[in-house]
C-alpha cells in the first residue's frame, strides 16, 4: 500500500483527471471497490437481511459512500443514507440510491437525532462518509453535532454496529494525525488509492481500526503516482519476500547467522537474537559471546553453535576481532551489538572489525581460544558478510570516524530514537517530529538501511524508498524486544534477502508477533520479549498459509 500526504493525493487525482480518468469515474471505482470490501467482510458473506446506515457528507467521500450504498441495495441489503449538509434534490447519486431501493433522511429533519439513534440501534454496519481529507479542526456546526450524536448512539447501542470509515474517520487530519473530539472510532478504514500519512500517527491511529485500500483506477504512468516512494507494509507483500523452502533443502540452504552479542550485564540479549534468527528460518546460528556467558546460555540453546570470544571482565575485548575474522567462512550474515555494553575495549573491537585489522594479541587474563605466536595478522581486505548493527553497537559506531564508509554497504541499522539521536546529533524530539523523513534522510546520507524503531517503525533504504509498519503497541516497548527484531533481520539476511527486504519483513513479523503476544497474555503490560519470540512461529505460519 502506498503512503501519501494530502497534497500528494490531490496532485495525483488532478493528473489522473487531466489524463482522462475523470473525478466522476474515480468516484465510481472507489464506491464499487468499497462495496466489494463490505460484501467480503467475514460476517456479511453468509448473512441475510443486512442493514447498513451511512452518514453521508457533501464531499467526494460522501459520493463514494452513495455509490457503494446503491450497489449494496442492489445486493439485497437494507440501506439508509443520513445526509449531512448534502442536498438530496438534484443529486444523481441520491436518485440512483432511491431507485435501488435505499432510504433517505436529511439531518436537518432530525433535530433531536431520534431517528439517527434508532437507525444506529438496528444497523449491522455504520458507514462514516461525512468528511474527507480536506478538513479543518475544530469541527463546528451540524457536522460536529451529527458526529457527536452518532458516536453517542453507537456507544449506547445494545449490540454496537461494525463501523467503517470511508477514506478516513471524519474529523481526522490526514496529514498531522490530529483528531476531533467528535471523531467516531472505526473498526475498519477503507482508504482510497493510498494510505494517508496522518492515519499512521497519534491520535488518529486510535480511530482507524484495520486499514484496507480501495483502488480508484490510477495508472502507474501518472508521474505523481509512480513517484510515490513511501509504502505501508502488508501481510501479502511480506509473504512474497520470504525465501522458498524446497523439500530437498539442507541447513546450508538457509544460511548461517553469526550473532556477536552479549556481556555479563546483558546475558540474555544474545539468546533472544539467536533464537529469533532460527525462528525466522536461518539454517544455522552461531553465537559469538564473551566466553563466561557460555555456561549460562548453552543449556538454554542446544541448537546453537558457539564462538567463545576473549573478554575483559565479561565484555568483548578488542582482540576478539581476530577470533571473529577466523570464523567468518560460513557466515552469510553478521549481527553485532545486542547486549555489548559501552566499554572502550568493545569499542576497539568494533573498530578493528570494521577496519578489517587484526589487533596484536595480548596476554593477561583474557579467556577465549588459545592462539600461538605463529599466527599472522589477517589481510586488510577481509570480506565481512552482510551486517546488521543494533543496540549498543550503534552507540559504539558513533565513536568511529567515517563509520558509514567502513560498514559493508548496505548494512542494516536498527536504532530506537535515543540511539538515532546519538548517531545523528539530533534531539529525540526532532526525530520523533518527522520520523519518516529523518529515517529517509540518513539512509540516503549513510548509504545503509535504517530501521527507526518505535510506534510505526520506519524502514528507509538508501535510494529514498520507505516502508512504515502499521503497528503501534506498548507490547513492543519492553527490554529485549529490539534483540528479537535484530535476530529476525539477521536470520532473513542470512537466507539471502537483501538488506531492505530483510528489514521490512523482520520489522513486520516482529510487530505482528508483539500484537499476538499481547492477545495471548490478555494485555500489553505483561508481555516480555520472550513472549514476542514465542509468537514468531504463529506469525510465520499465517504468512506461509
Amino acid at each position: 500500500m502506498k503512503l501519501v500526504s494530502v497534497a500528494e493525493m490531490r496532485t495525483i487525482e488532478q493528473q489522473a483527471d487531466a489524463s482522462g480518468l475523470s473525478y466522476a469515474q474515480m468516484m465510481e471505482n472507489a464506491g464499487h471497490n468499497l462495496a466489494a470490501i463490505l460484501l467480503d467482510l467475514p460476517f456479511t458473506t453468509d448473512e441475510e437481511d443486512l442493514e447498513i446506515l451511512a452518514l453521508v457528507g457533501p464531499g467526494n467521500n460522501g459520493g463514494d459512500t452513495l455509490v457503494a450504498l446503491s450497489l449494496l441495495a442492489s445486493n439485497g441489503w437494507r440501506t439508509r443514507a443520513y445526509l449531512v449538509n448534502r442536498k438530496a434534490q438534484g443529486d444523481p447519486l441520491v436518485e440512483r440510491l432511491k431507485q435501488a431501493g435505499g432510504e433517505m433522511m436529511l439531518a436537518e429533519q432530525d433535530p433531536a437525532f431520534e431517528n439517527l439513534t434508532a437507525f444506529v440501534e438496528t444497523a449491522d454496519i455504520v458507514l462514516d462518509g461525512v468528511l474527507g481529507t480536506g478538513i479543518r479542526l475544530p469541527l463546528k456546526g451540524d457536522v460536529a453535532r451529527v458526529l457527536d450524536a452518532a458516536k453517542t448512539a453507537i456507544a449506547a447501542a445494545p449490540e454496537p454496529p461494525f463501523v467503517v470509515a470511508v477514506d478516513c474517520p471524519s474529523g481526522v487530519d490526514c496529514d498531522s494525525g490530529e483528531a476531533a473530539e467528535e471523531c467516531i472510532h472505526a473498526d475498519l478504514t477503507v482508504t482510497m488509492a493510498a494510505v494517508k500519512r496522518g492515519l499512521l500517527s497519534m491520535p488518529a491511529f486510535e480511530y482507524v481500526g484495520e486499514i484496507e485500500v480501495a483502488e480508484i483506477g490510477l495508472s502507474e504512468t501518472l508521474p505523481a503516482w509512480s513517484a510515490v516512494q513511501n509504502w505501508v507494509a502488508t501481510a501479502d507483500e511480506v509473504a512474497m519476500l520470504l525465501p522458498e523452502r524446497p523439500l530437498d533443502a539442507h541447513k546450508g540452504t538457509f544460511g548461517t547467522a553469526l550473532v556477536v552479542a552479549g556481556s555479563l550485564n546483558y546475558t540474555g540479549a544474545a539468546l533472544l537474537a539467536g533464537k529469533a534468527a532460527y525462528r525466522v528460518g536461518a539454517g544455522l546460528v552461531t553465537l559469538g559471546v564473551p566466553s563466561p556467558l557460555h555456561s549460562a546460555l548453552a543449556g538454554q540453546f542446544p541448537e546453537a553453535t558457539w564462538l567463545l570470544l576473549p573478554h575483559e571482565q565479561g565484555v568483548i575485548a578488542e582482540d576478539a576481532a581476530s577470533v571473529v575474522f577466523e570464523n567468518l567462512e560460513r557466515a552469510t550474515a553478521l549481527l553485532v551489538g545486542p547486549g555489548f555494553g559501552l566499554e572502550e575495549t568493545t569499542h576497539k573491537f568494533l573498530e578493528a572489525l570494521l577496519g578489517r585489522k587484526v589487533p596484536l594479541r595480548k596476554g593477561g587474563g583474557r579467556i577465549g581460544f588459545v592462539h600461538t605466536g605463529d599466527e599472522k595478522p589477517a589481510a586488510e581486505d577481509i570480506a565481512l558478510p552482510p551486517i546488521v548493527c543494533d543496540a549498543d553497537g550503534l552507540k559504539l559506531l558513533a565513536r568511529i570516524s567515517d563509520w558509514p564508509k567502513r560498514l559493508p554497504a548496505p548494512a542494516v541499522l536498527t536504532p530506537h530514537p535515543g540511539e538515532m539521536s546519538v548517531l545523528t546529533g539530533l534531539k529525540v524530539a526532532e526525530i520523533q517530529r518527522d520520523r519518516l523523513e529523518v529515517a529517509r534522510k540518513f539512509a540516503r546520507e549513510w548509504g545503509h538501511v535504517v530501521v527507526l524503531k518505535g510506534a510505526f517503525t520506519v524502514v528507509a533504504a538508501p535510494d529514498g524508498q520507505t516502508v512504515t509498519i502499521p503497528v503501534a503497541s506498548p507490547a513492543l516497548a519492553r527490554a529485549g524486544s529490539g534483540d528479537v527484531l535484530a535476530g529476525l533481520i539477521v536470520g532473513l539476511r542470512a537466507q539471502g534477502l537483501d538488506a531492505y527486504e530483510a528489514a521490512v519483513a523482520g520489522a513486520w513479523i516482529h510487530a505482528r508477533a508483539g500484537l499476538a503476544a499481547a492477545e495471548r497474555q490478555g494485555g500489553t503490560a505483561s508481555v516480555l520479549a520472550g513472549d514476542i519470540l514465542e509468537m514468531v512461529p504463529d506469525v510465520m505460519a499465517a504468512l506461509q498459509a
